[in-house]
């Protein structure tokens, strides 16, 4: 498979150091100012017209981190479930204004489920069940602006139980992606499989990777070859991959740096 230019993750404050970059080749861009707590509750539209005009010049893929911080997606109480979809659908109307072609949203598996699937066996089922509760109406709409929601992993230990929450809920506007860091501090921390592994797991269904390093204890979102992840691997195992993901460099600081760790990653590509 050939794999897709490189992006970067971005805001309104970091982006213009590496917009031209991202404009030259018509790399990929997600946007990450709306998944604060509480934002969405306030008027974006002064932020959406800045973005809109900033972004006429960018003719690449587009994407938006969507909300979650609170927002479990495999919540079983249905009180709970109406308000996460009503955020959910919030998001989906910033991604129609900034016509972005995914969100991405985190998985809410963890390790407990795994290791407690045959003492509660309800459980497991009923995050599935409820997920497909939560999203049915924001993957409505999802489709109708063209828009694909990306499951990513966060403290997931085993990658088949995101896929086969996306196989049941069954819906083409629901994918998967890989954090590459979250990837390896489950590894690190839980014994779970490698970021290659996580890659294979997702099959054709992946369709985004965030490129993120990490020393194998917090979430450092360094740039790739910063930290302990063995990044000709993960290379190796995207290029196999049976789809084409939108890779995205997601980092929270020297973003600036963005563009040479872009041609590092690119160049491990080549050498396959």
């Amino acid at each position: 498979m050939t794999l897709s230019k490189i992006g970067a993750a971005v805001t309104l404050d970091n982006i213009d150091a590496v917009f031209n970059w991202l404009c030259e080749q018509d790399r990929p861009i997600e946007i990450q100012d709306f998944t604060l707590p509480n934002i969405l509750s306030g008027d974006l539209s002064g932020l959406v017209s800045r973005y809109q005009e900033k972004l006429q010049a960018h003719k690449g893929p587009r994407g938006l981190h969507g909300p979650f911080f609170g927002l479990d997606l495999g919540n079983l109480e249905t009180a709970f479930q109406k308000l996460i979809t009503a955020r959910l659908l919030s998001a989906l109307e910033i991604c129609e204004h900034m016509n972005a072609q995914y969100m991405v949203i985190h998985s809410p598996f963890n390790d407990w489920i795994k290791l407690n699937q045959w003492q509660y066996p309800f459980v497991q089922s009923g995050v599935i069940s409820s997920m497909g509760d939560i999203l049915k109406v924001p993957l409505q709409r999802a489709a109708d602006i063209g828009c694909t929601l990306v499951l990513e992993n966060c403290d997931d230990t085993d990658p088949d139980m995101r896929m086969r929450a996306v196989r049941e809920i069954d819906h083409f506007n629901l994918q998967l992606s890989v954090d590459t860091g979250h990837a390896h501090l489950s590894h690190c921390n839980y014994k779970a499989p490698s970021v290659v592994d996580f890659i294979a797991a997702a099959e054709n269904r992946l369709a985004h990777v965030h490129l993120q390093d990490v020393d194998g204890y917090a979430d450092r979102h360094w740039l790739p070859g910063e930290g302990a992840i063995s990044w000709q691997p993960v290379m190796d195992a995207l290029q196999k991959s049976e789809s084409a993901p939108k890779l995205i460099i997601e980092v929270r600081k020297n973003i600036g740096r963005v563009p040479k760790t872009a041609a590092f990653l690119e160049r491990l590509i080549e050498t396959m």
